[in-house]
């Protein structure tokens, strides 16, 4: 039986949790201009499973600005996304006025049964209530469709990259990735298999990213963990990230690489899902 105190503790990560997720919308346009793409290679091994329909039916879930569903349609995709947040959703309709978007959240996809071949999820399938959000996506998948998720993690294999992450005390790292995941989570969840999911499979793809210093504290300045501070403490540790690559040979003369890799986790639709209760 939960004790009240673990109530309490599920209660606060849950609002802290809903409170980081919705903390996009003011910072839209920056989201769109400085986040990094996903690599190509990612994205087709996620579609590899539903490779035979020509065109894909591809879902954006949680598409923010569209950074995905960009790259789903540059690949030839059918794309259709969904995203809840209506700032964000007016900048991807901005960015991509030809892709079909909508309103809508992975517990309640405003999509017809089996309407879709895959469902992908950039930077976003941690947010979601799995318990509510999995037999959602096996609704509106077809038999033997894909979920995937993809994220861009810092490569804190790099020296300086670890020190930077340590200082905006990011939690998507490369060794992070790569530790075994917590129970409970979205990756344990899907490695675990389910009723409407096969086990998942998962792939890492190198994915290095040009920057300067401007554009990189741009960047990490849109996550989550950075939008929710109180704007002293932002600043800082903004002043702080732009004063550490200063000192970074690597980083301090102008444009540089940063090492990022684009992990992929596909877990394909089971063929039979149980009745409607």
């Amino acid at each position: 039986m939960e004790s009240g105190s673990e109530r309490l503790e599920a209660e606060a990560a849950s609002a802290d949790r809903l409170r980081r997720a919705s903390s996009f919308g003011a910072a839209a346009a920056q989201y769109a201009q400085y986040r990094p793409r996903y690599a190509e290679a990612a994205i087709r091994w996620c579609l590899a499973p539903v490779s035979g329909a020509q065109p894909v039916r591809a879902a954006d879930l949680g598409a923010g600005t569209g950074i995905l569903s960009g790259a789903l349609a540059r690949l030839g995709a059918d794309v259709i996304a969904v995203e809840p947040d209506q700032e964000m959703l007016a900048e991807l309709r901005r960015q991509l006025p030809a892709v079909r978007a909508v309103e809508g959240s992975a517990e309640a996809l405003p999509l017809p049964d089996h309407s879709v071949d895959a469902v992908l999820c950039g930077q976003a399938l941690h947010w979601f209530d799995l318990d509510r959000a999995l037999p959602e996506i096996a609704r509106v998948l077809a038999p033997g469709g894909v979920l995937a998720g993809l994220w861009n993690v810092d490569d804190d294999r790099v020296g300086w990259v670890a020190g930077l992450t340590a200082i905006s005390n990011s939690g998507t790292t490369l060794s992070r990735w790569r530790s075994p995941p917590d129970p409970d989570t979205e990756r344990a969840t899907l490695h675990a298999g389910s009723t409407w999911f096969a086990p998942a499979e998962e792939r890492e793809f190198g994915n290095g990213q040009l920057r300067s210093t401007d554009s990189l504290v741009a960047a990490i300045a849109t996550k989550s963990q950075l939008l929710i501070m109180d704007e002293a403490e932002r600043a800082r540790t903004l002043a702080a990230l732009r004063a550490f690559l200063h000192r970074q040979p690597e980083t301090s003369a102008g444009e540089f690489t940063l090492p990022l890799v684009t992990v992929a986790l596909r877990a394909v639709r089971r063929p039979r899902l149980p009745p409607q209760a």
